[in-house]
């Protein structure tokens, strides 16, 4: 199988795991799914890790680098989109969440003194754009619940684009170590370890938010333990042999189809069709992506 099919597929497989992620995370309430769903993650890569002798890869620096990156970029960023997702559901959380390719594409700009003119600008307002109209009209006049705003929109957008930016942030602290030569497995371990240390922090301490919404049961625990086999352990994977065997900006923009992906698969689950212009607004995100990552 070429690189350009493993990439569509991971990209596949997040669509997919967004779409049995609504159940648990909506029973459990987002700081409880969070955690489950990194306790079930952590188990299968720090397995894979220990298995494939990944951890000799990393250097000791490495390890507190992984960590700020973890809590950046998985503590706070996937518990922001999870929290967003459960505000306006899976379409909308994805078609916010791809404007993490605009954040760093900015973030270079601010940091490493990369350009973000010609068609890399259009690509940014073409993404902000799509987004923009996906989000706002992009609804049916009879919507799913999964398609319906639960509480304040704007604040479901702040929680959208916070897991975006924190999703770039956390690749740009970690790009060093992966640059190195580092195990990918391993470091990602490390990421979702330190992630899920910090939300038993919260549980341990008591806070409120950090409850279960209703009680784990073990229907609830096989989704979550799916999703994250799904997202995690073989939509990664996919895309770290993509790497290896292609072209980066190739792989990137193949990957960057979920929102795309999302629409047919809310169309099979909800038996409702997505309207035009949430179709419209997602093509303009992946486009806008493309261009970003190609130019």
């Amino acid at each position: 199988m070429g690189y350009e099919w493993l990439a569509l597929l991971a990209a596949f497989l997040w669509a997919f795991s967004s779409m049995i992620s609504v159940t648990p995370a909506r029973h459990l309430g987002t700081f409880a799914y969070s955690r489950w769903r990194m306790a079930c993650v952590t188990l299968m890569l720090c397995s894979a890790a220990t298995f494939m002798s990944g951890w000799s890869s990393l250097l000791h620096q490495d390890y507190a680098v992984m960590a700020l990156s973890g809590l950046i970029g998985i503590f706070i960023g996937d518990t922001a989109l999870f929290a967003c997702f459960n505000r306006v559901g899976p379409r909308r959380a994805g078609l916010l969440f791809s404007c993490h390719a605009v954040f760093s594409a900015i973030l270079g700009v601010w940091l490493f003194d990369e350009s973000l003119y010609g068609w890399k600008l259009v690509g940014a307002i073409l993404v902000f754009s799509g987004v923009l109209l996906a989000v706002f009209f992009g609804q049916n006049k009879r919507a799913h619940s999964w398609e319906k705003v639960n509480g304040n929109l704007w604040i479901a957008i702040s929680l959208g684009l916070t897991a975006a930016l924190c999703q770039s942030l956390g690749a740009i602290i970690a790009k060093p170590v992966m640059s190195s030569g580092s195990d990918p497995i391993a470091a990602s371990a490390i990421r979702m370890a330190t992630a899920l240390t910090a939300h038993c922090v919260l549980f341990c301490c008591g806070f409120k938010i950090a409850k279960a919404s209703s009680p784990m049961n073990w229907s609830i625990l096989g989704q979550v333990a799916l999703n994250g086999f799904l997202a995690m352990g073989v939509g990664m994977t996919l895309i770290m042999i993509a790497l290896s065997r292609g072209d980066v900006g190739m792989v990137g923009l193949l990957s960057s189809t979920t929102p795309i992906m999302i629409l047919p698969l809310m169309w099979l689950f909800t038996r409702q069709r997505p309207s035009l212009l949430s179709w419209v607004g997602a093509i303009l995100a992946v486009a806008g992506t493309g261009m970003i990552l190609k130019f």
